[in-house]
């Protein structure tokens, strides 16, 4: 599993004007089952989304898909932790490739 934490590098207008197309990326991959939770930080200077069941290759290839990436908004680190206990109501799907 990874943690992608994402902090925002261009304008909070230039972020909201990107916002729209980058919910569109999120959603293609967790209808995928690739990501499986995502947010905004807190304070909103950018965001966390926990990816699942891919190797670092494709994730850095889906990362760099993202409108944040492609119109350089936001930098990322990227986490690799092996998932050692899951609470009993979490289901973590396997992905597929879109």
């Amino acid at each position: 599993m990874y943690v992608i934490n994402l902090r925002y590098t261009g304008a909070l207008a230039e972020i909201d004007d990107a916002l729209e197309e980058h919910r569109r990326f999120l959603e293609r991959y967790f209808a995928a089952g690739v990501f499986v939770m995502a947010g905004p930080k807190v304070p909103h200077d950018g965001g966390v989304i926990i990816a699942s069941g891919v190797d670092r290759a494709w994730l850095d290839e889906i990362i760099a898909e993202d409108p944040f990436a492609r119109q350089q908004l936001a930098h990322y680190e990227i986490t690799e932790f092996n998932a050692a206990r899951l609470a009993p109501r979490w289901n973590v799907p396997q992905p597929s490739k879109p």
